[in-house]
């Protein structure tokens, strides 16, 4: 009898026994899926780091180039100031001149200069007038009679180019058979939109 209760333990202990191992099989197939995906949420976490790594050398190579472009833009503006001031220079031998009919200087523009300068300014030079070029500027407009075309003649000594400046300045446009002739330096555009904006804003100054 008791050898009967004996085995009747005995199998309920293997019986638990078995039970236990069968739940700690499913234990460990549980713990190697979380050590599966602990390696793969490792593997996410490191692909991460090193995206914000990536983020952060180039966060830092934009901010590096951003606190250049102050200077950058100061230097542009240096240069182009340069530019313009070569450009101012390398035309102050040029007059500009408006309101000379189309075709009225026939086949030379530098021999109707010549010719018609002194005439219309009543100055004399000597030696004569010289010019190293002198041309019209653009093409042709079909309405060339209205709106002819600016001549810009460079001369070649600089102080009988001031010293029609001057007259101009003095005496304003000139009279050519009812035309209008004015002079102007020949500026640079920059130069030139400049002295417009300043020209329109000096009456308010005083």
């Amino acid at each position: 009898m008791a050898d009967t209760s004996q085995g009747a333990t005995m199998d309920r202990i293997l019986q638990e026994i078995s039970a236990m191992g069968s739940r700690l099989d499913g234990m460990d197939s549980i713990v190697a899926s979380l050590t599966e995906d602990t390696k793969l949420m490792c593997l996410d976490i490191a692909g991460f780091q090193s995206r914000v790594t990536a983020l952060e050398q180039r966060l830092t190579t934009v901010e590096t180039q951003a606190a250049l472009v102050p200077d950058r833009d100061q230097e542009l503006l240096y240069l182009r100031s340069k530019v313009i001031d070569l450009e101012d220079r390398s035309r102050r031998d040029n007059i500009r001149f408006l309101g000379f009919p189309e075709n009225i200087e026939g086949a030379g523009v530098q021999t109707f200069l010549k010719t018609t300068l002194p005439q219309v300014t009543g100055l004399t030079f000597d030696p004569p007038l010289e010019f190293q070029r002198a041309h019209r500027v653009g093409p042709k407009c079909h309405d060339g009679d209205n709106h002819p075309r600016p001549i810009i003649a460079c001369f070649l000594r600089h102080t009988q180019a001031q010293q029609l400046l001057q007259k101009a300045r003095m005496q304003g446009p000139f009279c050519m058979n009812e035309h209008q002739i004015r002079m102007t330096a020949d500026f640079s555009k920059e130069t030139s939109e400049w002295r417009k904006a300043f020209l329109a804003l000096r009456p308010r100054l005083h």
